[in-house]
């Protein structure tokens, strides 16, 4: 690989020209521009494989393309979002982070997700001085990561807050409405098969969901696929908010306040709350402690599960038949709650890259879908049959709140958010953040502004829309759809554009079908259900 032949220190910036080209810092100065800008092209359709990224009618922009390759952090920010920095448990391994001054994170394509060896060097990336990003910065993957804990990472991108919804999912869509959920869990196990073989058409250089959609699309597609991406990011912390104020509000109904004659009742008084508590997190300069928290979809989701039980069986309230086979006027409702479910295929180029045995991510896949099918039915199924009729949008609201089971449940769904939304949000202001010139990238108050005006958005939405199920109804629709099953059919048709036979040709194209289609019905409804909450 070029950057092996580079050698030279990360941490300190070279010219954007030379940077980009991979040239040496002692290169002759008298070297021209022009030769500069020509390496860096080479580098970009060589290296990325990417071989129709150029224009005829637009040669100077899509030069400018080249070079940029926007965003170059995704790979490292989502590495953070869905692993933890240290975790010891047998074999697992300890992954120690180091605090040098002003980084945001210790990260490299050749951390694996979980446990594995990190001595290799890493890329630090600032918040208050960030670097000039290269595509030569990025270290090739030193996969260390064991199928055992490539598959626990996606259980815990998996089993995320979207189990909450399950069980209004079923009493809304009907029982037989499941049968959705295995369907959209068969589709998701393919299109994730699918992502791998993309990544083996080029392995090396193609590493992330952003590279994959560069090399089938060229920058544009790279640019399509990092704005929903991050979207779908942006739309996960406002849940986190709406999640926070509405178990809150649950604990402490009574709470209001008065302020400039406006009155603040208690889910809008938590949903600032909740916005002010994280708010110094997304500044902190080093997340190597909130990390810790990143593994806490699984913990979450178990702990939920298991309160759920106990209130059940052992707090007297019992299980009860409750809901109708099969409601078709609401169908499409479920659609984007069902979709969510399965939104983690942001993350698998993530995971295939730090494996050690890339070949064995279908077992991966195998593991991670299967476990998230059956925790999702499990959990839907006994929120359904003890609650009934009067099931939540969020399974904790249901909870009475006198037993010690469902406090438990409340507070954890209170804290994990907590800590992970500070995780959840810098992967977009790292994105934004590379936009910025040069001279303000080394500046303190630019980059605090961009996160705090991140907060304050995710606020602004939350308290506007401030409907769990519906928000999610709509970003598992709108984005999961996209993320989830249309994107890697179509990169999947390009890349291997000539070398498909009818078959698999005829499956992808099924697939993008059926996603429009549900992308499109599932969409409709969540936005007509968002304004029939909004006039109530």
């Amino acid at each position: 690989m070029l950057d092996d032949d580079l050698n030279f220190d990360h941490g300190e910036e070279m010219p954007m020209d030379l940077e980009a080209a991979g040239g040496d810092n002692d290169d002759d100065d008298n070297e021209s521009y022009a030769t500069a800008s020509a390496a860096s092209q080479q580098y970009s359709v060589t290296d990325m494989g990417i071989d129709d990224v150029a224009s005829e009618n637009h040669p100077i922009i899509d030069d400018c393309m080249r070079t940029s390759a926007w965003p170059l952090s995704y790979g490292h920010s989502i590495n953070v979002l869905s692993s933890s920095p240290s975790m010891s448990i047998g074999n697992w391994g300890t992954v120690s982070a180091s605090k040098p001054p002003q980084v945001v994170f210790e990260s490299s394509m050749s951390r694996p997700l979980i446990g594995g060896d990190t001595s290799a060097s890493s890329v630090k990336l600032s918040m208050f001085s960030s670097p000039q990003f290269s595509s030569a910065e990025l270290p090739t993957p030193n996969r260390q990561c064991s199928t055992m804990q490539a598959g626990f990472n996606g259980i815990n991108m998996l089993c995320g807050i979207g189990l909450l919804t399950i069980s209004y999912a079923i009493m809304q869509g009907g029982w037989l409405s499941l049968l959705q959920l295995v369907f959209f869990g068969v589709l998701a196990f393919y299109t994730g098969i699918l992502l791998m073989r993309c990544l083996e058409s080029n392995p090396g250089s193609l590493r992330t969901y952003p590279d994959i959609g560069q090399a089938a699309f060229g920058f544009r597609g790279r640019i399509q696929i990092s704005i929903i991406l991050y979207l779908e990011l942006f739309g996960a912390c406002v849940e986190f908010l709406i999640l926070i104020a509405g178990n809150l509000a649950l604990l402490f109904p009574n709470a209001c306040m008065t302020f400039a004659g406006i009155h603040l009742g208690s889910h809008q008084l938590f949903t600032i709350g909740a916005a002010l508590l994280v708010l110094p997190t997304v500044w902190h300069q080093n997340l190597t402690l909130l990390s810790y928290f990143s593994v806490g979809g699984v913990v979450a989701s178990v702990l939920v599960a298991l309160c759920l039980l106990w209130i059940g069986v052992f707090d007297e309230v019992g299980f009860h038949a409750a809901g109708t086979p099969l409601n078709l006027s609401n169908l499409c409702a479920t659609i984007g709650i069902y979709a969510y479910a399965f939104a983690g295929h942001s993350v698998f180029p993530n995971i295939y890259t730090s494996m050690k045995e890339p070949s064995r991510f279908p077992y991966v896949l195998v593991m991670s879908f299967v476990s998230c099918l059956l925790i999702s039915i499990g959990v839907g199924a006994c929120g359904c049959l003890i609650f009934g009729d009067s099931i939540e949008s969020q399974l904790t609201l249901s909870m009475p709140k006198k037993f010690v089971a469902s406090k438990v449940a409340v507070w954890t769904m209170v804290a994990i958010p907590l800590t992970k939304y500070a995780l959840t949000i810098t992967p977009v202001a790292l994105s934004l953040e590379e936009l910025l010139p040069s001279d303000l990238r080394g500046s303190y108050t630019v980059p605090v502004f961009i996160r705090s005006s991140l907060v304050l958005s995710t606020l602004v939405v939350a308290l506007t829309v401030p409907f769990f199920a519906s928000v999610m109804a709509l970003l598992g629709s709108l984005c999961a759809m996209l993320v989830s099953f249309i994107f890697p059919c179509a990169c999947y048709l390009s890349l291997f554009r000539g070398r498909l036979r009818k078959l698999e040709i005829t499956s992808c194209v099924f697939v993008i079908v059926v996603g429009v289609i549900c992308s499109v019905l599932g969409t409709c409804s969540a936005i007509a259900g968002l304004i029939a909450q909004n006039r109530a």
